[in-house]
């Protein structure tokens, strides 16, 4: 049986994850849930008090493909994912930004939302984005954005919800279910379309600096 990996968003720039081009997918933060999901399992992001997004459903993913870095850089079907920094607010905020030198085995870090504002590399987002060497793609996603809409009490009472925790839960899936399934039955016209922007869409340009969680 799946498992559920529930977690509250705090930041949404459409970076992580990033649902453009086709896939939803988590290539950075959340390293605990990056080396722990299997195909089948599932990631759900509830909006947070800084989004002014609680008890709302920002996206939910069902993991589909689980890869390297190397195979997220080098497969041609995901370069669009790569960010260019003066293209639109799309391309802006691409995840495709790791991959390791053949002979060296260094990580390099492409000029990005987690690299320094030079275009230099953040050394503390990409040591924390490197503890898992893996990239979570899903092509059976909802992502709702800034339309994310408000879950039933009684289905955030059933899954435990909590309005800020500090990391990630697990949930089975037969209790988490309760949310998957209400998703799919009022918005069965949804899967795999982006519904809005994301809600920190508009500062697609700054960065995460890594540190205090600050934006710059």
């Amino acid at each position: 049986m799946p498992t559920v990996f529930l977690y509250v968003v705090d930041r949404d720039f459409g970076f992580a994850p990033n649902p453009f081009h086709g896939y939803c997918t988590l290539a950075t933060c959340k390293p605990g849930i990056r080396n722990s999901a299997r195909i089948g399992d599932w990631v759900i992001g509830m909006g947070g008090s800084r989004l002014k997004a609680t008890g709302r459903c920002v996206f939910a993913m069902q993991i589909t493909a689980k890869i390297s870095f190397n195979e997220y850089w080098t497969n041609p079907i995901y370069n669009e994912k790569k960010p260019v920094r003066n293209a639109s607010k799309k391309m802006m905020i691409g995840d495709n930004i790791y991959h390791q030198n053949v002979q060296s085995r260094a990580w390099q870090q492409a000029d990005s939302h987690h690299s320094n504002s030079d275009g230099s590399a953040n050394i503390y987002n990409l040591r924390r984005d490197t503890k898992a060497d893996v990239v979570l793609i899903s092509e059976h996603f909802f992502y709702f954005g800034k339309r994310a809409p408000v879950i039933p009490k009684q289905i955030l009472a059933a899954i435990g919800y909590k309005k800020n925790p500090r990391s990630y839960r697990r949930i089975d899936y037969s209790v988490a279910s309760k949310l998957i399934d209400w998703l799919a039955a009022n918005f069965s016209n949804s899967w795999n379309e982006l519904q809005a922007d994301p809600f920190d869409f508009d500062n697609s340009a700054l960065r995460y600096s890594g540190l205090g969680s600050k934006i710059i």
